[in-house]
């Protein structure tokens, strides 16, 4: 069910963009790519998505995507900041007229004060360079693999909800 909104997301993500002659990048954490499959389910997807990063550890975090790697230390890599951040670097690097970024925890994790799996998106516009769309989602009780989906679903849904689509 979850796949299927995102599948439903990124439909219409996929017609705005086209119709729009915008592009559209993306930076991802723990969605491990799942944003990027979604957005290509489609064909012609090439028209308007350009590609994207899966940055795992801080250090590639800090090398592709220019997050800064102190702040993203003191987190885990896991902050609305660290999801802008990842979200304009994807943009600047790919010269893309949107961007998308995600991060977080998909399980709990004890150590970081995380008793549930979180996460953050963040949607930016080349046009102003600005934040259009952000927020913290929380899974208590979902399996590592449901929260991935759901965070890519949730990012998509909040793309479009920013979109007006």
């Amino acid at each position: 069910m979850i796949m299927k909104t995102a599948e439903n997301s990124a439909r219409r993500i996929h017609q705005w963009f086209v119709a729009n002659n915008q592009t559209l990048a993306a930076a991802e954490s723990l969605t491990s790519g799942r944003l990027q499959a979604a957005l290509t389910l489609s064909s012609g997807a090439s028209s308007f998505f350009l590609g994207g990063i899966t940055a795992y550890t801080i250090s590639i975090k800090a090398l592709l995507l220019g997050v800064n790697e102190d702040e993203a230390r003191k987190v885990n890599a896991v902050s609305a900041s660290v999801a802008r951040q990842m979200a304009f670097g994807v943009l600047k690097r790919m010269g893309a007229d949107y961007a998308i970024a995600t991060t977080g925890f998909a399980e709990p994790s004890p150590a970081d004060g995380v008793p549930h799996p979180k996460a953050h998106y963040a949607v930016v516009k080349a046009e102003g360079f600005s934040v259009i769309a952000e927020e913290m989602v929380e899974y208590p009780g979902l399996t590592r693999n449901q929260v991935q989906d759901a965070v890519t679903a949730d990012a998509l849904h909040g793309l479009c909800k920013a979109l007006q689509i």
